[in-house]
């Protein structure tokens, strides 16, 4: 499934937000922490992300470009809520508009049912993300 919003903020402000884990919970509506090692995103970084009703995924960075403001992660559920089997993964992008600001892309792929469920929230986040 594609995703896509446009917003005010600039490009590059717009990446550090999601270059930050500390960042996430800010804009995220579904993050209320993230739990890693690292302070930002890089390749084969690895935690978990805390959601509310403790849902859970664990997530691994799978491809970080910074020049290119994109980057790719892979998830699978943990705690209460198992889905033995599932996992997804998305693919992000920020891109200048010309007219000014940003958009940003999603491209989730895993289980239909599992996608189409969390696309409503994650484009609310990406709404948040970019500032719309």
């Amino acid at each position: 499934m594609h995703l896509q919003a446009r917003g005010p903020l600039a490009p590059d402000l717009v990446w550090t937000r999601y270059v930050r884990f500390d960042r996430w919970p800010t804009w995220s509506p579904q993050i209320r922490r993230v739990e890693v090692a690292a302070d930002e995103l890089a390749p084969g970084v690895r935690g978990v992300v805390r959601g509310p009703l403790g849902l859970a995924v664990d997530f691994s960075v799978d491809e970080v470009d910074h020049d290119a403001r994109t980057w790719s992660w892979t998830v699978s559920p943990v705690g209460p809520v198992r889905l033995p089997g599932v996992r997804l993964q998305l693919h992000h992008a920020v891109v200048a508009r010309p007219a000014g600001g940003s958009l940003t892309t999603l491209d989730v792929t895993g289980p239909t049912a599992v996608v189409v469920a969390y696309a409503p929230v994650a484009l609310l986040a990406l709404r948040r993300l970019v500032g719309g």
